[in-house]
């Protein structure tokens, strides 16, 4: 077993702490410490309760499974086919073996949001995790962008944001704990043409995070953003296929000359590598980030 620092602890689950020679250490020999370092850091999510919205493909799904792989009782929510949902939902709660439930709120309908909340509260007695993770997209320039498709995005990829934050503040406030994940975006952190609804948007969840962070500082309830770059989901594929309209071009240059361009990597970011960092940020381990957004995109914005 390795510690956080990539270095062996021993057997028994401690790990060695070096005072760095300190005055009267013998010849200047380090004195060793020990502290209890837990086998499995994220232990603490067994037994805990999240919602996840846009959790019915994707990342959302993805990260769904991350928690109730690890005990964590879920609450689901996105569009799709009911069957297909439940389904999803049933194959989930059997390969993890926790409550898995599925609240079909409106993203664009805040009563619905507001009852979502409330209704894992209900089910499952505490909110430990909130995951504001739905979210549409259009591509055209702004010049022609439809605006009912405008107040959609704005609706589903923010506001629903601030309506299920704002409803779940108050159970968390009552455990003295909480975790909101946002999940932005690279464009909450730069712009590209032809998406700007989705820009706006993820630059407003960014805002919204450190606002609800500052706010939070002293309840135990901390509230950071992800912000991958290209992740091929199901979105994506619709970002293509926009795009390649939008500008003329085929899907496959879409790909290799607009989306992997700006990630030196030329790799799409994966969702084992957002889940590293989502459980860091949900965990103990990671009370004391708060206010961030945290870019996961292939060192796009390192440019």
């Amino acid at each position: 077993m390795f510690d956080w620092f990539g270095k062996r602890s021993s057997s028994k689950g401690m790990l060695q702490r070096s005072n760095g020679g300190a005055p009267g250490a013998p010849n200047g020999e380090e004195k060793s410490q020990t502290r209890p370092m837990p086998v499995d850091p994220f232990a603490s999510l067994k037994g805990q309760a999240a919602i996840v919205t846009g959790s019915t493909s994707g990342i959302g799904h993805a990260l769904a499974e991350t928690l109730a792989s690890r005990g964590c009782r879920v609450v689901l929510n996105g569009l799709g086919d009911p069957a297909a949902i439940e389904k999803a939902r049933a194959e989930m709660e059997a390969r993890t073996g926790v409550a898995v439930r599925y609240h079909g709120a409106d993203m664009t309908k805040p009563a619905e949001i507001a009852e979502m909340v409330a209704y894992a509260g209900r089910e499952f007695g505490r909110l430990d995790i909130l995951v504001n993770n739905a979210g549409v997209q259009h591509v055209e320039a702004i010049e022609t962008f439809p605006v009912d498709r405008w107040d959609l995005i704005i609706a589903i990829n923010l506001s629903s944001a601030f309506h299920a934050t704002r409803a779940a503040i108050p159970l968390m406030k009552a455990q003295k704990r909480g975790r909101i994940v946002n999940i932005a975006s690279v464009h909450g952190l730069v712009a590209s043409p032809f998406k700007a609804a989705y820009v706006a948007a993820k630059h407003g969840i960014v805002g919204l995070t450190k606002t609800a962070a500052l706010e939070l500082a002293t309840d135990g309830i901390t509230c950071n953003a992800i912000c991958p770059g290209y992740v091929h989901t199901a979105l994506v594929d619709g970002q293509i296929a926009d795009t390649a309209k939008a500008r003329g071009i085929s899907p496959e240059a879409v790909v290799k000359d607009v989306m992997l361009a700006v990630q030196p990597t030329k790799q799409f970011v994966t969702f084992e590598q957002l889940e590293g960092l989502f459980l860091y940020l949900v965990s103990d381990l990671g009370a004391g980030a708060t206010g961030a957004a945290f870019p996961i995109d292939g060192g796009w914005t390192a440019q």
